[in-house]
């Protein structure tokens, strides 16, 4: 058990390092002593919501319905989300799972990379940079001029494609997961 006094304490108070200790916290002053009752801290579980499945500690939806990019993208943003950026290979798997299990075998599906905002200048729809990528061998190419966002399971690679914004293709959401 750790005990605080008021005089050991900084702000903001980080109880990160602290789970799963018992705790109290005294605040002393010139006339008396007070403590607090003990409390044990937890770590926090999280969750997703009904319909949303949980990836490397994020919540991911497929929707099925075909549609741009830019509405996907609103589509998303409606639910608290964004098209889905992709960490590593274990959870790009992991979407193309989700992907198979809603029936839809591996099609081509968007996610939220767009070089829309600058040519060859990949981000994510939530502004982040792609650190992980998996482009099909020769791409991004940019064919026509046009194609500036990024499609999943292209080719029998099932790899990265760029493509025109303006096609129609079912999308993968994603979202921080809630705390218990």
């Amino acid at each position: 058990m750790r005990i605080f006094f008021n005089s050991d304490l900084t702000f903001p108070l980080s109880l990160k390092a602290l789970t799963g200790e018992k705790l109290t916290f005294c605040l002393q002053s010139l006339s008396h002593l007070s403590c607090l009752k003990r409390i044990v801290l937890h770590k926090k579980s999280f969750s997703c919501p009904c319909h949303w499945s949980q990836i490397n500690g994020r919540c991911f939806i497929f929707v099925a319905k075909p549609m741009t990019w830019a509405k996907a993208e609103k589509n998303c943003l409606s639910m608290g989300a964004n098209l889905a950026s992709v960490r590593n290979i274990k959870e790009y798997r992991q979407i193309q799972g989700l992907i198979l299990a809603a029936g839809y075998e591996t099609r081509e599906t968007w996610i939220g990379g767009s070089d829309a905002q600058e040519d060859r200048t990949w981000l994510w729809s939530d502004g982040s940079a792609l650190r992980f990528t998996n482009w099909c061998p020769k791409q991004p190419d940019n064919l026509t001029r046009k194609q500036e966002c990024l499609q999943m399971n292209y080719s029998a690679g099932k790899c990265w494609d760029d493509t025109e914004c303006s096609a129609k293709k079912p999308s993968v959401c994603v979202k921080k997961s809630c705390p218990r």
